[in-house]
């Protein structure tokens, strides 16, 4: 049994933040474009070989346009979990300064990822053709988030840290086939965001500490708002994806099969940014202990409409470890 104490876990989290740290152009992007004549996302996230129809020139397009919503995503999220780690660093200003060191460390690295997303942008923006669409606004969303009990952004945050680590590692990592820019960038995203894992789980434990049964039966609702928030802006995302897909893709669609094409890549979406990290087993390991038997199948309910949305043929196992 582990005797580590919640100050060791954060200077172990610090010494490895200085390890593995990393710079945007002069590691990661390093000169280099995209290859657009490989995929960005594999089958395992996109669910493109669930289109029997597509060609391999459409599936690969399909990863593409899927791969550059995942990188918007990312920083339309870390937007929200930067803002919330500072807040949550001022609670250790006067109190345990190696905590206070490793949440000031999470919230830079985190603001470096959102510039890290707005490069890609930029890159792909050049190098694809016109016409696709950001439904959300980052601060909007982060507004709307941080609204919420800490309980509950914690719960989110700590669900996408976990889903992104999942899907390097089962997905991302084993995939020989993608661009090799693309590779790199979840490569050195999923270094920092190991650490970050970690601490979201040790704010989170402390904050649930701190809430009494109504506290935190409130913060609950809160949480299953904020899910309900995220499918929401899946499903505008979802739609305008679809559409530009299908504009630009060589292949002319049928009606039936452009449903089909939006009704996936809602699937594929629900499954990436939801199901996969409500499935982790860490997730559930520490969530559920913290709730009683009715908040748990409020939590439950609210997810099971959601539950349809994963790969009919999964090229991991299932579910995929963080």
């Amino acid at each position: 049994m582990s005797t580590s104490t919640p100050t060791d876990r954060y200077a172990k989290v610090i010494e490895v933040s200085k390890r593995v740290r990393w710079d945007i152009e002069r590691d990661v992007i390093r000169g280099r474009q995209f290859d657009y004549a490989r995929t960005f996302l594999p089958k395992g996230l996109t669910l493109a070989d669930e289109l029997a129809f597509l060609s391999p020139e459409d599936e690969r397009l399909m990863s593409q346009v899927q791969g550059r919503t995942y990188a918007y995503i990312f920083g339309l999220a870390e937007r929200f979990i930067s803002s919330k780690v500072i807040d949550l660093s001022r609670e250790h200003v006067f109190g345990d300064q190696v905590a206070l060191e490793a949440l000031v460390r999470m919230a830079d690295e985190e603001i470096k990822h959102q510039a890290l997303f707005r490069c890609l942008e930029e890159m792909m923006a050049a190098d694809m053709p016109a016409g696709y669409v950001m439904t959300a606004q980052p601060n909007a969303v982060a507004q709307a988030v941080l609204g919420k009990s800490t309980w509950a952004v914690l719960a989110l945050t700590l669900d996408i840290e976990l889903f992104t680590l999942a899907h390097y590692r089962a997905s991302i990592e084993p995939d020989a086939n993608l661009s090799p820019l693309w590779k790199d960038v979840f490569l050195f995203h999923w270094r920092e965001e190991s650490q970050h894992a970690i601490l979201d789980e040790l704010e989170f434990v402390a904050e649930n500490a701190r809430l009494g049964a109504a506290e935190r039966d409130a913060a609950v609702d809160d949480l299953i708002a904020l899910v309900g928030a995220v499918d929401g802006i899946l499903q505008a995302q979802a739609m305008a994806d679809a559409r530009y897909f299908c504009a630009i893709a060589g292949t002319l669609f049928s009606d039936a099969q452009q449903a089909q094409i939006h009704d996936t890549m809602l699937k594929a979406y629900r499954w990436q940014y939801i199901v996969s990290g409500v499935m982790a087993p860490r997730f559930q390991k520490v969530l559920f202990p913290m709730l009683d038997d009715a908040q748990g199948e409020r939590i439950k309910s609210a997810l099971a409409p959601l539950a349809y949305a994963m790969p009919r043929h999964p090229e991991m196992a299932l579910p995929m470890a963080a």
